[in-house]
């Protein structure tokens, strides 16, 4: 009796593990996207809102401006909406009266039914090389806390900005990274500070794309590969991306500030791009964006960050037939603009069905087993 009792405890507990997995799955986990507007096809900014929503399981959006008509589409969406204040902007948002504009104008108007979560200003600023964007931006970040404050907004919205891996005068070893001289004290050392004091993040767009060659391409896209060792930590990486963040958080651990978290802000893989260009179809951007969504929400973490997981934002949310540049930049969409998938990664609630389905099929699978040993004792 006290054997089938034991059994018994442990099918009713199997029951709950199941069944909160089984919730996970069709859930599924959310994932951020960016969504550029550099195009002349895209959909109405309401038809992508109810696509998302409906459709899919992204529950974060990052855009690159505050566009008032993308910010009433997603009112009552639930989905997170990180906004953008223009690089060209960051001087002008270090006068408290024209930040607390700023805030009444394109924050205040959309709350409480478009969920706004953050505020960043302007993006990847010190790869601009400009100085009077530099010397800015620290600034325009705290002001922009304190007209947030004043509006009572600042637990609900914080105040960030993305940095491109150029901020990093070496990231090889992973452990050894350090941010460039020069950076390091006078711009994100009191930015880390803010961001701590603020409760806030410390965002990065890293891209193994951008830092892989053929020879590389299996460790960029996390396929099975011999890895790379780090000789400090006596460490192995299997991708590329994790190396990546912890060269990010080493740098960050020199100044100090290695507790504060890491968003990722932009990353992703493009469909198409110039002949030259390797590791460039549908099917490698589907597996590196694919196996991303898996390594990032699983829990794993990095090497030097284990059992975390990361808000990331892929790029990008459509293909935009409007920037400049190489072809890859006009193919990183997630979307074709009349809103078909341009590859298969499970974040259409139909694929997240399937996998549900399947995870039911084992969970009868279980419940037979322990019905036949409950009897058996």
């Amino acid at each position: 009796m006290e054997q089938r009792a034991v059994v018994a405890s442990i099918l009713s507990a199997s029951l709950v593990v199941v069944a909160l997995a089984l919730n996970q799955g069709v859930q599924g986990i959310g994932i951020g996207v960016n969504y550029g507007t550099v195009a002349n096809n895209l959909p109405p900014p309401a038809e992508v809102a109810k696509f998302l929503s409906q459709s899919t399981t992204i529950n974060r959006v990052r855009l690159f401006d505050a566009n008032p008509e993308i910010l009433h589409a997603f009112g009552d969406t639930g989905i997170e909406v990180t906004i953008t204040v223009p690089n060209d902007q960051i001087p002008h948002i270090t006068n408290l009266t024209f930040a607390q504009q700023w805030v009444k104008t394109n924050v205040q108007p959309f709350i409480p039914a478009t969920k706004l979560i953050r505020i960043l200003v302007g993006n990847e600023v010190l790869s601009t090389a400009n100085k009077l964007l530099i010397s800015n931006l620290v600034p325009a970040m705290q002001t922009l806390q304190t007209a947030l404050v004043a509006a009572s907004l600042d637990n609900r919205i914080k105040v960030s900005t993305p940095h491109s891996l150029g901020i990093l005068s070496n990231s090889s070893p992973p452990s050894g990274a350090k941010f460039r001289q020069g950076y390091d004290t006078h711009v994100l050392k009191p930015m880390l500070n803010f961001l701590k004091d603020a409760n806030a993040p410390f965002m990065v767009n890293p891209y193994p794309f951008f830092g892989c060659s053929a020879s590389t391409l299996d460790y960029a896209v996390f396929r099975s590969n011999s890895g790379v060792f780090d000789d400090n930590t006596m460490l192995r990486y299997t991708n590329m991306l994790d190396a990546q963040l912890d060269a990010v958080y080493s740098a960050m651990k020199v100044l100090g500030f290695e507790d504060v978290q890491i968003v990722i802000a932009e990353t992703g893989w493009p469909s198409a791009c110039d002949p030259a260009q390797v590791g460039v179809d549908p099917k490698t951007a589907s597996e590196y964006n694919g196996n991303l969504i898996r390594h990032v929400t699983s829990g794993a973490g990095t090497p030097l960050m284990p059992n975390r997981t990361f808000d990331t934002y892929i790029f990008a949310l459509f293909d935009e037939n409007l920037k400049p540049g190489p072809t890859c930049e006009r193919n990183f969409g997630l979307f074709r603009p009349n809103m078909t998938p341009v590859y298969d990664i499970p974040i259409m609630r139909n694929s997240v069905a399937v996998i549900a389905n399947s995870d039911c099929k084992a969970f009868l699978s279980i419940i037979v087993v322990l019905s036949l040993i409950c009897a058996w004792v």
